[in-house]
């Protein structure tokens, strides 16, 4: 891929989705481009990016999809998970009148979600009187159709899920299938986290682990900042391991790595 063909591409990506293409990432995104190049039908990569300057949007948006990262497992993170049971959850419900609302972000095909709609199921919280809001979504067509599938390979399953919740799923041939009772519990929309927030509000809990890592600090922080007013004051917000929120919008929250409540700076801006 020529130079100027990358830099066109890169912001292409960054405006569409807020994504960075990494240079030295060059020859795995154009592995990543020839399931497009098939679909539409190019013989080659440069006729695929001349198309793509007139402004194809069909184009545009196969392209920006088979780009995003789609990887997960369930219950991703183990210690993460096991703190938001043991001391996230317990706190918020103390707070709340059994009404609960909680955004799964860059969900990918499900895992997380479903992880988070078992952790709730076993602890009967419907059955208490609670309202329960679990919203996922994902930049990604293609992975919130397979989510509200629901449908995974045994080695998918494998990732993260143990014999007591492998209960929430039934073999269907080669696959796996979550019961219908944890796919009501979860609502799948697709959302390009560069978009508006204006449907999203008072939400007890986020989940946007492992996407922050891709966009550059400006977006990070314009996406943080948006994150935060669409939260509750004490609402909280978990990333991946290896990210940090920039500036003051969310703070540790002392639960544990990876999960913070709304910072100073967003309360003001709220009050």
């Amino acid at each position: 891929m020529a130079p100027d063909d990358f830099a066109f591409l890169a912001r292409l990506l960054r405006r569409r989705s807020g994504l960075q293409l990494p240079l030295e990432k060059r020859a795995l995104i154009e592995r990543r481009l020839a399931p497009v190049m098939r679909r539409f039908d190019f013989r080659d990569l440069e006729g695929l990016l001349r198309e793509l300057r007139l402004g194809r949007e069909a184009l545009a948006e196969a392209v920006t999809e088979v780009m995003t990262v789609n990887e997960s497992s369930f219950f991703r993170d183990p210690a993460l998970f096991a703190a938001f049971e043991s001391r996230v959850l317990p706190r918020l419900l103390a707070a709340r009148d059994r009404r609960l609302r909680i955004w799964s972000a860059a969900c990918a095909c499900g895992q997380e979600a479903y992880s988070i709609a078992i952790l709730l199921a076993q602890m009967g919280l419907a059955r208490q009187g609670w309202s329960i809001e679990l919203v996922a979504t994902d930049l990604s067509a293609d992975a919130i159709a397979r989510a509200e599938a629901g449908r995974y390979a045994a080695c998918e399953i494998a990732r993260g899920l143990n014999a007591h919740a492998l209960r929430w799923f039934r073999r269907d041939g080669t696959e796996w299938v979550a019961d219908d009772a944890l796919r009501r519990m979860v609502s799948f929309r697709r959302f390009n986290l560069l978009d508006s927030y204006g449907w999203l509000d008072d939400l007890d809990i986020v989940f946007c682990r492992n996407v922050l890592m891709y966009f550059d600090p400006s977006t990070r922080m314009d996406v943080l900042a948006r994150m935060a007013d669409a939260m509750a004051p004490d609402g909280v917000l978990l990333l991946g391991e290896t990210e940090m929120p920039e500036g003051a919008v969310f703070q540790p929250s002392g639960d544990g790595e990876g999960i913070y409540t709304r910072g100073r700076a967003a309360l003001a801006r709220a009050s």
